[in-house]
C-alpha cells in the first residue's frame, strides 16, 4: 500500500487548511484498518490528529478536535483532512498513514509527508 499527501504547501493564519491522502495498492475500505492523519512540526515530535476507519468512523485529537475534520471518498480511494482557523503553529511536516489502530502513529505505513507552512 501506498500514501500520497497533497495540498497547499503556505496557508495564511485563519485559513482553513485542506489536505488529500491518495491511497494506491489496497482500499481504505479494508476491514481493520485505519487512516490517520499525524503532523510533525519543526523540531518536535509527532503528533496525531485523528483517524477515519474502515467503516467511516472518525476519531480526532482532543486538543484539535473543535478545529479538525476528517472524511472520505471511497470511489476515488481518498481521504482529506481539514483544519480550521490555522496559525504559524500549526506549520509542520503533514503526513497520512495506514495501520491496524486509530492511533498507531509508529508501526503504521506513511506517507512521505508534505510540508505544510502557515504565513502570519
Amino acid at each position: 500500500v501506498q500514501l500520497q499527501e497533497s495540498g497547499p504547501g503556505l496557508v495564511k493564519s485563519s485559513q482553513t487548511l485542506s489536505l488529500t491522502c491518495t491511497v494506491s495498492g489496497g482500499s481504505i475500505t479494508t476491514n481493520g484498518y485505519y487512516l490517520t492523519w499525524i503532523r510533525q512540526p519543526p523540531g518536535k515530535g509527532l503528533e496525531w490528529m485523528g483517524a477515519i476507519s474502515y467503516s467511516g468512523s472518525t476519531y480526532y485529537s482532543p486538543s484539535l478536535k473543535s478545529r479538525t475534520s476528517i472524511s472520505r471518498d471511497t470511489s476515488k480511494n481518498q481521504i482529506t483532512l481539514q483544519l480550521s482557523s490555522v496559525t504559524p503553529e500549526d506549520t509542520a511536516v503533514y503526513y497520512c498513514a495506514r495501520g491496524l489502530s486509530p492511533a498507531d502513529i509508529i508501526d503504521a505505513t506513511k506517507g512521505q509527508g508534505t510540508q505544510v507552512t502557515v504565513s502570519s
